[in-house]
């Protein structure tokens, strides 16, 4: 077995790093004029491996979609509360440029970022009317094997 080498990134490759996660932070929407929206429904998805924030109009509507991946996280960094708080601030940014204001808050799943998400979609100005928890439980789940005879 050779000799294990840990490679570090120098501070100038570090910056770029974030410059380039901020700038897909700050993406463009286009809109029409006539779409306007003033409340909104914003999802919440943390899972182990990631965490994706979806923004529906009233009726459930897609608008606009962020996740970690989708801003620049890579492997096992995008599950962190970390990602889940830059991927509701890019959420929280475009909403702002659809006019939303007031969203209602449905989350699902049992990853880290759950309440990052949530800390970063209410610091950012946006006004939470409701928060829902909708984590599927299982009653019952499988049936579990038979008794093993020897």
């Amino acid at each position: 077995m050779g000799k294990k080498r840990i490679i570090q990134k120098t501070e100038k490759e570090l910056l770029e790093e974030r410059d380039k996660i901020e700038a897909a932070v700050k993406k463009e929407i286009k809109l029409e004029p006539s779409q306007k929206f003033k409340e909104g429904k914003v999802y919440i998805i943390a899972t182990y491996n990631n965490t994706i924030i979806n923004l529906t109009d009233s009726q459930g509507n897609v608008l606009t979609w962020v996740s970690a991946g989708n801003i620049g996280f890579k492997g096992t960094k995008k599950s962190t509360p970390f990602a889940a708080s830059k991927v509701a601030e890019a959420l929280a940014q475009r909403a702002q440029k659809l006019g939303i204001g007031k969203v209602r808050v449905i989350i699902k799943g049992v990853g880290a970022g759950r309440d990052s998400a949530l800390r970063s979609l209410a610091n950012q100005g946006l006004e939470i009317t409701s928060i829902k928890d909708d984590t599927p439980i299982p009653h019952n789940g499988c049936r579990p094997p038979k008794v093993r005879r020897v």
